[in-house]
């Protein structure tokens, strides 16, 4: 099996699946990565808010895997914007690495989020981010974002799924060459028994999960599904020699619900 890439407005390519480690504890983060590592997994997107940083750079060091191998994401905690410096340094510490390959701001909640952004440009600039981006940034958001600075985001991690699609969201990432990153793409296994979901699954006679991994994939995004069970972490990563319909994608998009599983951030002013 080989992982797809995709290319960022800077040049790199980016693994198109990621293992995302949101709320799992140090222990479950440890032994999924080790687990997502050895079956093949080249991607790690975890976070300051996850309070797990430590845990995903034990696993990293203990897989023997290089580092330049694993590409590896974390985020700027909102309670951290007004000392993004320190608070880039602090996870660089913990993830025991000398850089990240993605540094995302986590959330717009926060009026310094400009100024945050400019120093997470410098980060930039200095090569211990590789890339830089956002996550849960609206239209709007990234709008004013663009108004001032000087880089664009690589990145924009959203909510997304059939279910919740932000068409208005991904429609303007695409016109300005921001790569859509998929969170939550399993709808928090809230939707697996959907009937559309369970029709179009069996009749590429994939799981649901696959089915939702695989439509995000085909729109150009790339999905985080998270997992710490070993058998659903091979399942998840399985999506790569087989092709959902055109017919088929024209069902799950008709699946808009604007199904949000814990919050919208996006609202936020």
């Amino acid at each position: 099996m080989t992982l797809t890439t995709l290319p960022l407005n800077n040049g790199l390519r980016i693994p198109s699946i990621g293992l995302g480690v949101y709320k799992a504890s140090a222990d479950d983060c440890y032994n999924a990565i080790i687990e997502a590592l050895k079956a093949g997994y080249r991607h790690i997107d975890t976070a300051a808010a996850y309070r797990n940083e430590a845990a995903v750079g034990r696993a990293i060091k203990d897989s023997g895997i290089p580092r330049s191998e694993i590409w590896v994401t974390t985020k700027l905690d909102v309670d951290d914007m007004n000392d993004t410096t320190a608070a880039f340094h602090k996870s660089l510490e913990l993830l025991q690495l000398d850089y990240v390959d993605l540094y995302l701001i986590h959330a717009p909640m926060r009026e310094t989020r400009v100024q945050a952004w400019k120093e997470i440009e410098l980060i930039y600039n200095s090569g211990k981010a590789k890339a830089i981006g956002v996550s849960n940034f609206s239209v709007a958001h990234l709008q004013e974002l663009l108004n001032s600075s000087t880089i664009i985001p690589a990145v924009n991690q959203i909510e997304l799924n059939p279910f919740l699609q932000h068409v208005d969201i991904t429609d303007f990432c695409k016109s300005k060459g921001i790569i859509v990153q998929a969170y939550s793409p399993l709808t928090k296994a809230r939707k697996l028994d959907d009937l559309t979901l369970v029709e179009v699954s069996n009749s590429v006679n994939k799981s649901p999960a696959q089915v939702l991994i695989k439509w995000g994939l085909q729109k150009g995004y790339v999905s985080l599904p998270k997992t710490v069970n070993a058998t659903r972490l091979i399942e998840n990563i399985s999506v790569f020699d087989w092709m959902i319909s055109a017919g088929d994608m024209t069902k799950l998009d008709a699946l808009e619900s604007n199904f949000v599983t814990e919050w919208d951030p996006t609202e936020w002013e």
